[in-house]
């Protein structure tokens, strides 16, 4: 959570995150902290029966979940490419399943289990110049495993 609200200090309207990991890793607990940041009032759940929620803060999240779907051509008819890049922030779960839907500027973000419950490993992977610029900036202080 504390890393998500770190980084939300540093997303701007258009930008696409993409979020890897098993189930239970972190991929949720990481929107609901960025979008927290991001003054959004409603309850952030994972949208994986839905696809798609969109929550409104100080700027829109789009929170896609591609856990479920096989195909490119099912991407395709959700209407990805609308938010890739949005008018807003586009945060998707599964992004690997995206391929190469994803914009040019995307952020890689893999989730992995620690050694107990409460630990998690994260790592960045900055595509594109805008965010390979923009994470040479990032600072964050958190705990490191």
């Amino acid at each position: 959570m504390k890393f998500a609200a770190e980084l939300a200090k540093m997303v701007k309207q258009g930008d696409v995150l993409a979020l890897t990991g098993e189930l239970g890793a972190g991929k949720t607990c990481f929107v609901k902290g960025l979008a927290n940041e991001l003054g959004v009032k409603e309850t952030v759940t994972s949208p994986t029966f839905a696809l798609l929620k969109t929550y409104h803060g100080l700027m829109d999240l789009y929170h896609l979940d591609l856990y479920r779907l096989d195909r490119i051509e099912d991407l395709l008819d959700i209407g990805i490419e609308d938010y890739l890049p949005g008018d807003g922030i586009t945060v998707i779960e599964w992004g690997d399943k995206a391929g190469d839907l994803l914009p040019e500027d995307t952020l890689f973000i893999e989730f992995r289990q620690g050694s107990t419950d409460d630990q998690r490993s994260i790592t960045v992977k900055a595509r594109g110049r805008e965010w390979t610029e923009r994470m040479g900036r990032f600072n964050y202080d958190g705990p490191r495993v």
